[in-house]
């Protein structure tokens, strides 16, 4: 079915001793686009963390959200980045010397800037597969939401669809009768104009044939019905289509288009724009499907 390309999932799990949650959620977008935030000390799991969400999702603007709990965790090893902690240090005694500050530079004022202190793990592998196993509980929640967004867009395009093949049928039914209206106006055209003169109706067939073939839309209405076909089947498959939905839209419009530039019936003309009012509504509901 058709999925949404805005979706939200959360999922949180105590794993190996670390109390892991992940939140993924997106907004439109032509392309993938996913970035993810997560502690610096694990940021050694980006990696496989994108290939999973590259699996999962074809398109959109993918943010991942990973914060790690380790405090029950037995593994973690916390290092001292020392020259940094001095750095520190220095720059906070020049401060209270120059500007005569009260207080002391204890350790746990060094611990709170950034990356003085650093977790490590020993089997990285083993931290960035529990990771993945929360985001695959996330990603799960994520589609699910998609999946019901989907649903309601491909209704409403598909009710759509339904609109602009019955009006496909109207434009058919009509265009032949324009064709013989044109006829008539012709012939009393002519009958005015030479009045008691015998009328050509061999000239009159021919300007009727000519005429004809200028207005017909038989080839775009068929074309139209052949669209709509491949439309409603796109909208029951189980892969990503929104991109292909947006170029068969465009074709959609382009025959309207061509349609429109041929009546010469204020009928068809009011059928043609009906069709591209729901066009234009399909196009909207289109980018917001992966």
């Amino acid at each position: 079915m058709v999925k949404s390309m805005t979706g939200y999932g959360r999922a949180r799990e105590m794993r190996s001793g670390r109390d892991i949650t992940v939140e993924v959620r997106s907004v439109n977008n032509r392309y993938l686009d996913c970035t993810v935030k997560l502690p610096r000390a694990y940021i050694f799991a980006e990696d496989a963390i994108k290939t999973r969400v590259q699996k999962a999702i074809s398109r959109g603007k993918v943010d991942v959200f990973v914060t790690i709990d380790t405090s029950a965790a037995d593994v973690a090893v916390v290092q001292v980045n020392e020259g940094l902690a001095k750095g520190y240090y220095d720059a906070l005694t020049l401060l209270k010397e120059r500007f005569t500050l009260p207080g002391e530079i204890t350790p746990e004022v060094l611990a709170r800037f950034p990356d003085v202190l650093t977790v490590t793990e020993e089997d990285v592998e083993a931290i960035a597969a529990d990771i993945c196993a929360v985001l695959d509980d996330a990603l799960a929640a994520y589609n699910a939401m998609r999946t019901v967004e989907g649903e309601k867009l491909a209704l409403d395009v598909g009710s759509r669809v339904d609109t602009i093949e019955e009006t496909v049928g109207k434009v058919e039914v009509q265009s032949p009768q324009t064709v013989a209206a044109y006829r008539q106006r012709l012939e009393a055209k002519m009958q005015e104009v030479l009045q008691s003169t015998t009328i050509d109706e061999s000239r009159i067939l021919t300007e009727a044939a000519i005429f004809a073939d200028k207005v017909a839309v038989d080839e775009e209405t068929v074309r139209l019905r052949s669209h709509i076909a491949q439309l409603r089947d796109m909208l029951q498959s189980s892969e990503p289509v929104g991109r292909k939905l947006d170029f068969l839209i465009q074709e959609v419009n382009r025959e309207c288009n061509t349609i429109g530039s041929k009546c010469n019936d204020l009928t068809v003309a009011r059928d043609v724009v009906n069709m591209k009012a729901e066009v234009e509504k399909i196009r909207e509901q289109v980018q917001n499907m992966e």
